[in-house]
């Protein structure tokens, strides 16, 4: 039997602030979104004390801290540093794994001669990722992904316990399934659910016994596949290299409103800068940007969501062309007389900057007639890199200053001014 593993950081964002700071071991924590809004992360302490994901911080600022607890701006510059450090250890524990998000990945264990040494391998690995790293991480065993999940769920539950649980045989997974309910199950959901549940299909072991032509009918092949896989099917194989991505979004709230064109300008030019600079990374191009501009849904003022998008007639990941096209999309999206809370730059339309593909009627609007240069993004990246900021004419140094991090733990890892000191 094939097993493969799923790891999985507990409270990943929490967990990254305790690394060097393990006097916060046991205090609760939360991690707050761009410009300190919102909940975005808890430790178990703080989820004890009843605070919600995605809860405003200035409704639970004051009994929150006054029970003890410690609160954080977002610092992810820390986050994917540890992130990587996490996946860099997990890659050396076996030949295949896929990489599922900044705090999860699959590992496929076909290495192993016998399913009974998978517990002792899942030991080994999380206690590895915790003495290297000093993350936390929890780690579900089982033939297919959708069991690995199951696997993962029923080692958080446990209290107590050692954050492994492996499901390989027949009997394990039948008594793992009874006590989940459909809801739980990876991809289902509980809008799913309640139609399952007018089917009689409570629990995930009830989803496992469903007829298959009835799922296939009644609701698409990917619910099939679920059905599938917790029957011990596998579907879903490991994808060891990541799809490219379909878009890129850079976007944030203001904590300070903004009701005139010429403020969201540098903003806007910051955001496509930025979106322009992960474009590259990924080694892509764009054929498309769009701007997306918001008043608040929150405050009792008039209401507008502008959007507007700007075609490019060759593809691009030049920030040059990008800035005058998001430039032009802003002008397109904008109105008076509102007071907006919110903006962003989306780029989509995708294709590989390896792939030269010239338009034969090419749009002298579009701004292409500035010569893309490689050599002078390449330049430009590795610069900003370093620590030394290079800034395009459109844009606002002190514009990033409204992002608030007043909260903001030190980058311990990542800059050269903010390294961890021992007394």
């Amino acid at each position: 039997m094939n097993l493969l593993a799923l790891v999985d950081c507990d409270n990943f964002y929490a967990s990254c602030e305790r690394v060097f700071r393990p006097d916060l071991k046991k205090i609760p924590i939360v991690v707050l979104s761009n410009n300190d809004g919102c909940v975005i992360a808890r430790s178990k302490e703080a989820k004890s004390m009843g605070i919600g994901m995605g809860v405003p911080w200035f409704k639970i600022k004051r009994a929150y801290l006054a029970q003890g607890g410690r609160v954080f701006s977002s610092n992810f510059a820390l986050y994917g540093d540890l992130s990587n450090r996490v996946m860099h250890v997990l890659s050396g524990m076996s030949q295949s794994m896929e990489i599922y998000s900044i705090d999860e990945a699959f590992l496929g264990l076909h290495h192993l001669q016998d399913p009974r040494d998978a517990y002792a391998f899942g030991i080994h690995c999380r206690s590895t990722v915790h003495q290297w790293v000093g993350v936390p991480v929890r780690i579900g065993i089982a033939p297919t992904k959708t069991l690995a999940k199951v696997a993962s769920h029923i080692a958080k539950k446990r209290n107590g316990g050692t954050g492994v649980a492996c499901l390989h045989t027949a009997g394990q997974i039948k008594r793992a399934l009874r006590d989940i309910p459909a809801h739980e199950v990876w991809g289902v959901g509980r809008q799913l659910s309640s139609q399952l549940n007018e089917l009689g299909v409570i629990s995930a072991f009830d989803l496992s016994e469903v007829d298959i032509s009835l799922i296939r009918k009644k609701f698409s092949v990917v619910l099939e596949r679920t059905v599938r896989e917790l029957r011990g099917e596998p579907c879903l194989e490991i994808q060891e290299k990541n799809a490219p991505k379909k878009q890129i979004i850079v976007s944030r709230s203001f904590k300070t409103r903004i009701n005139n064109q010429e403020e969201l300008k540098p903003l806007i030019s910051n955001f496509a800068a930025r979106a322009a600079e992960k474009l590259r990374n990924e080694k892509q191009k764009c054929s498309k940007v769009s701007v997306l501009i918001a008043t608040s849904p929150f405050e009792k003022t008039s209401q507008y969501r502008g959007f507007a998008s700007f075609q490019f007639s060759t593809p691009t990941n030049d920030t040059r062309s990008i800035l005058l096209g998001a430039t032009k999309a802003l002008n397109d999206s904008f109105k008076g007389n509102y007071i907006y809370a919110k903006a962003g730059v989306l780029l989509s339309s995708f294709s590989c900057q390896e792939v030269e593909q010239q338009s034969l009627f090419q749009d002298m609007r579009d701004g292409l007639l500035l010569q893309p240069s490689a050599e002078l993004m390449q330049c430009i990246d590795l610069l900003n890199q370093e620590q030394q900021q290079i800034y395009f004419a459109s844009q606002h140094p002190e514009s990033f200053a409204r992002v608030q991090t007043k909260m903001m733990s030190p980058r311990y890892t990542t800059n050269w001014h903010e390294l961890p000191t021992a007394s």
